[in-house]
């Protein structure tokens, strides 16, 4: 018809799996960096919603040097969370093969949740009462990594506001209406620690453990009983 037609990408989802983001060309992974944040892409000037719920989902090949790019800091600050995936036990590889005995097991596969469930949930655990002391703790593990030695680039605001909304997600969770220290202590490092940007010759796991380190400086927030 001699005219120009959208056709909705991948994005156009609620949950987008990126399988070894670290082998796409630094134009692809810029392309997540508006939907990441701003829920939103933007074709020719109109802005298109992804979805509602929207996540992504990355996995990034820690081994292979060969043809991959490393991710730009500011497309792992949009990152909610870094979490490591290990090789199962003994007992889990057992259980891996007995599923697959059979058949696929993921042919069968069936939803657990519905997307008015899951935004119902997600409606509740924003409701999560977080102490203006707890608050103040966020805050101060955050202005730590910012002056601590080795790290060029502590975490931004965009982090404590990530941690914010974890530890209500994990409160929730639990079962409780509100959250604790130990909340905040759990989560800091898998939402923070790649945020971080150490000096030049740190290994891969040093932002880790100078997260771990940081946390065990700052005081934790505990109750005061008036006599």
């Amino acid at each position: 018809k001699n005219e120009f037609t959208l056709r909705k990408g991948p994005v156009f989802t609620n949950i987008l799996l990126a399988d070894e983001l670290n082998r796409a060309t630094p134009r692809t992974q810029a392309g997540l960096l508006e939907c990441m944040e701003e829920r939103q892409v933007t074709i020719e000037g109109v802005s298109y919603t992804p979805g509602e719920p929207f996540f992504v989902i990355a996995t990034e090949n820690p081994i292979e040097s060969a043809g991959v790019f490393p991710l730009p800091e500011a497309q792992l600050d949009r990152f909610l969370m870094k979490l490591s995936m290990n090789l199962p036990t003994k007992e889990e590889e057992l259980r891996i093969l007995e599923l697959y005995m059979e058949e696929d097991p993921l042919k069968s596969l069936t939803a657990v949740v519905s997307l008015e469930e899951l935004l119902a949930a997600r409606a509740e655990a924003a409701k999560i009462f977080v102490h203006p002391c707890i608050r103040e703790y966020m805050v101060q593990i955050a202005e730590a990594t910012r002056r601590a030695d080795g790290i060029l680039a502590g975490v931004s605001p965009r982090g404590t506001l990530g941690l914010l909304r974890c530890v209500k997600a994990y409160a929730y969770l639990q079962g409780r209406s509100y959250v604790i220290p130990d909340d905040v202590r759990t989560l800091a490092v898998p939402v923070l620690a790649h945020r971080l940007v150490c000096s030049f010759g740190s290994d891969t796991g040093s932002a880790a453990g100078r997260m771990e380190n940081i946390l065990s400086n700052v005081p934790v927030p505990t109750e005061r009983f008036e006599p």
